[in-house]
């Protein structure tokens, strides 16, 4: 059976052009898995210290390139995983991913949560996320 990625956006569930609420993968393809991404650039410099719009942005360049790597495109997106420190402004840094996100005809799920710090303490917020394309 050949892949399929079906998004289930019934009526009754929040709806939203940067997010999905349920994806269901059936059948073969390969899965992409894409590690935390923070906001550091090729010269492993971190870019926008102190603003997670700036972080965001060049979090979501790394999400690009890191797609492009694999021959897909934001449209193969299927889960992300945002991780914010706490005290940050989370509607800017979804105002910035929207830009990326809403070029997806079919955007993905996401989870967003609020912790304590990352591995940096000059990180704002890091990205992971898996992507799927069918066979």
């Amino acid at each position: 059976m050949m892949g399929k990625i079906e998004h289930i956006n019934q009526d009754g569930l929040m709806m939203n052009s940067a997010f999905s609420q349920v994806i269901m993968i059936q059948g073969s393809g390969k899965t992409i898995y894409i590690g935390g991404q923070n906001s550091v650039n090729a010269n492993r410099e971190i870019v926008g210290k102190g603003n997670i719009q700036t972080q965001t942005e060049q979090i979501m360049q790394n999400m690009q390139i890191a797609l492009s790597d694999c021959n897909v495109t934001f449209d193969n997106l299927v889960k992300l995983n945002i991780y914010i420190v706490q005290g940050q402004d989370a509607y800017g840094a979804f105002l910035i991913s929207q830009i990326y996100l809403t070029q997806a005809s079919n955007p993905p799920v996401i989870s967003v949560l609020f912790v304590a710090g990352l591995m940096h303490p000059d990180y704002l917020l890091e990205i992971e996320a898996t992507a799927f394309v069918a066979d």
